[in-house]
């Protein structure tokens, strides 16, 4: 938290010319904002945490995504295979808390293996637990019929006890749920500017992941099958863009 550039990017607000989804009109806007990168990195991080959950597991069919800037919480959630719940033999923790809640226990780091995941997972996600009022990881292990949740606060700083209980339908999901700490972000709260640059972050995701995977952002499914889908987007929003321009240089 001293040194948040060196991690997360700034955690200074700046403005950008940046392509955006615009809730109003359904379509990408080129536009500037002003935003936050450190906030957006450890949204990201939870975000390519879930897609990277399809390599592991190729039966997972969904990501959601919730984001509710009135509560200041955001929420990712796939049924991709679930963390093993149980108690790693060296360092003598739950798996789940090792992945989100200490540092530096990554196993993803050989320079020789094919990359095809986004993140080493050394920092990773728990670099939105550091950054976060309260962070929330919750798992469901089917190998082992095990549920795990686990609450940490105040910066990673306090964590309670987890509470596994029996997984009795037998199924496989993680859910990630935090609370940014905006004042570490210099914000008070989370604007149509972030929001909207989020947004964006998810459509990206529906682009770019596998076609048998489904995202869906605040209950609802975006409607992206492909890359080609993805970029329509944008040809669309350049198109609008266009004819409004020839339609103000006529009426003037």
């Amino acid at each position: 938290m001293l040194r948040p550039d060196t991690y997360i990017g700034s955690v200074h607000m700046q403005k950008q010319t940046l392509w955006v989804y615009d809730a109003g009109t359904k379509q990408m806007a080129y536009r500037e904002i002003s935003y936050c990168p450190g906030l957006y990195k450890i949204f990201d991080e939870i975000l390519v945490n879930a897609a990277d959950n399809f390599q592991r597991d190729p039966s997972m069919s969904k990501i959601k995504i919730d984001i509710k800037p009135e509560e200041n919480m955001i929420r990712v959630w796939n049924d991709g295979r679930g963390i093993p719940v149980e108690v790693h033999g060296e360092h003598k923790c739950h798996v789940p808390e090792l992945i989100f809640g200490q540092l530096l226990t990554s196993s993803n780091y050989d320079d020789d293996e094919k990359k095809v995941t986004g993140g080493r997972n050394g920092f990773g996600a728990k670099l939105a637990n550091i950054f976060s009022r309260k962070f929330i990881i919750e798992t469901a292990d089917s190998a082992r019929r095990r549920l795990y949740k686990q609450v940490f606060r105040n910066n990673m700083a306090d964590k309670e006890e987890p509470v596994i209980t029996e997984n009795t339908r037998g199924q496989d999901y993680t859910c990630v749920t935090f609370y940014p700490d905006l004042s570490k972000f210099r914000m008070e709260t989370m604007d149509d500017d972030i929001v909207s640059l989020l947004t964006k972050r998810a459509f990206d995701l529906a682009g770019v992941t596998d076609e048998r995977v489904r995202v869906h952002l605040n209950g609802e499914q975006i409607k992206i099958k492909n890359f080609q889908q993805y970029c329509d987007l944008y040809l669309e929003a350049k198109e609008a863009a266009e004819a409004q321009a020839t339609a103000e240089a006529i009426a003037t």
